[in-house]
């Protein structure tokens, strides 16, 4: 249904920003933004991964349109092209998402490239840009959603501890939570995921749910 309303509205040069679209597009990404990975966004947008540039071939492309929060979608515009595109590669295998220290002057996001591709790089300029800000509201926003991911990886980071001293019953439940925490539903699945890749021998048990 998305691509047909897509097919109509290029044809009358209509919105691609359709119910129909919309409704997809938030199925296909979990709820969640395609950048950041927060779910708590209270403005979604549709996104052009390739900016359009006023090409209709681009701009009513299915493959060409992901969901995006209001932050992400106004920080990228057309200044990171090309980027990865995580519909059809493991951006995790191309990129470390790592965040070191604790609440404080010392906490970080670590970007880390895998990979020496120009999609890579320009992929972490935008989540460092993303998750820090350059300009003064940008600057404001990134700290919100850093502050949200906070809370989120000490919330997975208790779950895992709780796993470590649980024992029969208990460990099987918290076994399938922390199993819904590292799928690609979950928020900020990427930085969950890297936590267990980084402690692969501790968590050799856990490790095996992002595989």
């Amino acid at each position: 249904m998305a691509i047909a309303s897509l097919e109509g509205e290029k044809i009358k040069n209509g919105p691609y920003n359709t119910p129909e679209v919309n409704a997809a597009l938030k199925e296909l990404f979990h709820g969640k933004c395609y950048i950041c990975e927060n779910k708590q966004i209270t403005s979604y947008q549709i996104e052009h991964l390739i900016s359009h540039r006023g090409n209709a071939d681009l701009k009513y492309d299915w493959n060409n349109l992901f969901l995006a929060c209001a932050h992400c979608n106004n920080t990228k515009l057309n200044n990171y092209e090309p980027i990865l595109d995580c519909t059809k590669e493991n951006v995790e295998a191309l990129i470390a998402f790592r965040r070191t220290g604790y609440f404080g002057t010392d906490e970080k996001l670590l970007f880390v490239k895998l990979d020496d591709r120009i999609e890579v790089e320009n992929t972490i300029k935008l989540l460092q840009e993303v998750y820090y800000g350059t300009t003064p509201q940008k600057k404001m926003e990134a700290t919100i959603l850093r502050r949200t991911l906070r809370k989120e990886l000490s919330a997975f980071k208790e779950y895992v501890r709780e796993y470590q001293e649980a024992e029969d019953e208990e460990k099987e439940d918290l076994k399938y939570l922390i199993q819904q925490q590292l799928r690609d539903s979950s928020p900020f699945a990427a930085f969950k995921r890297w936590l267990i890749r980084d402690n692969q021998e501790a968590y050799a048990e856990l490790f095996a749910y992002i595989e």
